[in-house]
């Protein structure tokens, strides 16, 4: 059995998780985009990969858009010949529509926000923070105790699949020494 984590180590490690593998999640993104002709772009690739902004310009990933992005560098003068980049019109439409999309959600964001807190203040009044760490405790101990009874129970499992094994390999023994013997019966005394 391990020893007893503290709850402060077992959701720093849970982090250190999280963020390996959002940051594996990047880079297999910027390799599909890159693979497909999409443009790298920082904002793509948090959008396409889901997660934040700030990660994808967090030392050792945005290395990795950025070689992409060199890597892609000569590309737009192809499309261009072959028709494939937008109009300046275009782009400025998609630019205003985009800033309109961004203040709304920058709106909803704080609404959001607001309520969020509000609603943690509301449960951080109703529970104390002793009574928090005395039932991460307890979840603790539980665990633990689940794990160990988890393991025995396994153990057992185990020596019941060996008992189980034995007595049908005893019991197939015994069937055949009664055929033998039914058969030994059937065939009457033996000749003297």
């Amino acid at each position: 059995m391990s020893a007893k984590r503290k709850p402060s180590e077992v959701l720093a490690e849970s982090r250190r998780r999280d963020s390996r593998a959002k940051r594996e999640k990047v880079l297999v993104v910027i390799d599909e985009m890159t693979a497909r002709g999409d443009a790298v772009t920082f904002a793509a690739v948090a959008k396409t990969a889901g997660v934040s902004n700030w990660l994808v310009y967090a030392e050792g990933v945005r290395e990795h858009i950025e070689a992409a992005r060199k890597k892609q560098a000569g590309q737009p003068r192809r499309e261009a010949q072959a028709g494939l980049s937008s109009s300046t019109a275009s782009l400025k439409t998609d630019l205003e529509l985009s800033k309109q999309q961004v203040t709304a959600l920058r709106t909803e964001r704080d609404q959001l926000k607001a309520a969020l807190q509000r609603q943690l203040g509301q449960q951080l009044d109703q529970v104390g923070a002793a009574d928090l760490v005395a039932r991460v405790d307890e979840l603790t101990w539980q665990n633990d105790a689940l794990a160990s009874e988890t393991a025995r129970l396994r153990k057992k499992n185990g020596e019941l699949e060996e008992s189980l094994r034995e007595a049908e390999e005893d019991l197939a023994a015994a069937r055949s020494s009664l055929r033998r013997m039914i058969r030994a019966e059937n065939a009457g005394p033996a000749p003297d």
